[in-house]
C-alpha cells in the first residue's frame, strides 16, 4: 500500500438538476494516509456519508478524481469497482445487517467464501472477543455484540480499508466504546486504514487524523499527536 490510501481531488457529487440540485460535494481535495485511524467529522447532510460512499466504491462522484493508492476510481468500471471493493474494503453500519437466520460464524463465513484471502471466520469473532458466541443467531446477542459480529464480518475479508459509518450511533458509552477499542485493534493487529465516519465529537480523541466536514467540502484537518484509548472518551 503507497503512503496515502486515497488521494481526493476536485471531488464533486450533485443531485437532480437545475434549481432543485443538491450540491453534496463541493470540490472535495483530500489525502488519507494508509494505516491510520482516520474520524471524518461533521454534522448530519455535510457530505461526509456521501464522501464515504464515494471513496468505498458504492457511489460516483459528478467530477474530480479519486486515487486508491495508484489505482483511478474514477475511471473504473462497475465490474472493476465491485471487484475493488470485495479485495480491499470493508464496511461497518450503524445497524448491523446480520442474517437473522444465521449464527455469528454463519454471518461472518458469507464474506470469507468470497474474499481473495480470508480469515478464519471464529479467528474473526475472537478479535472481536466473540470466540464463546460463534454459534449464537443475532436475537440471542445484544446490540454491541451484534455490532462486533459485523465488524468481524468485514475484517475477515482482511481489507486494506474498513469504513465504518456511525458504528457507534446506536450503541450505549459502555458499549460504544467496547466497539470502538475492537476498531483499535483491528487497525493495530491488521494494520486495516480505519475510516470513521460519525457527528460525535468526542471520537475524534482516538484518532490520528481528524477531518473536519461541513457544507460538502473539507473544513480543517487536524493531525492527533495525544490520542486516547477509547476507555478515556467521554460520551
Amino acid at each position: 500500500m503507497p503512503k496515502n490510501a486515497f488521494t481526493i481531488r476536485g471531488l464533486t457529487k450533485v443531485y437532480g438538476e437545475g434549481r432543485s440540485a443538491v450540491h453534496a460535494l463541493r470540490g472535495v481535495d483530500l489525502e488519507i494516509p494508509a494505516g491510520e485511524i482516520v474520524v471524518l467529522l461533521g454534522p448530519s447532510g455535510s457530505g461526509k456519508s456521501t464522501l464515504l460512499n464515494i471513496i468505498g466504491g458504492l457511489d460516483r462522484g459528478s467530477e474530480g478524481t479519486v486515487h486508491f493508492g495508484d489505482q483511478n476510481l474514477t475511471e473504473m468500471s462497475d465490474a472493476a469497482l465491485t471487484r475493488y471493493r470485495r479485495d480491499h474494503i470493508g464496511f461497518v453500519f450503524q445497524f448491523y445487517n446480520l442474517m437473522p437466520s444465521l449464527t455469528a460464524h454463519e454471518n461472518v463465513e458469507l464474506v470469507t467464501e468470497i474474499a481473495r484471502a480470508p480469515m478464519d471466520a471464529d479467528d474473526a469473532l475472537a478479535l472481536v472477543g466473540l470466540k464463546e458466541r460463534i454459534d449464537h443467531f443475532p436475537a440471542q446477542m445484544s446490540g454491541g455484540e451484534q455490532q462486533r459480529v459485523a465488524i468481524a464480518r468485514a475484517v475477515a475479508k482482511q481489507p486494506d480499508v474498513l469504513f465504518c459509518d456511525e458504528p457507534t450511533g446506536a450503541l450505549d458509552s459502555k458499549t460504544g466504546r467496547a466497539v470502538l477499542n475492537v476498531l483499535k485493534d483491528v487497525n493495530e493487529k491488521l494494520g486495516a486504514t480505519v475510516l470513521i465516519v460519525t457527528h460525535a465529537a468526542s471520537q475524534a480523541a482516538m484518532a490520528d487524523r481528524v477531518i473536519h466536514f461541513a457544507d460538502g467540502n473539507v473544513r480543517e484537518v487536524i493531525v492527533n499527536n495525544t490520542k486516547r484509548a477509547p476507555e478515556e472518551i467521554e460520551w
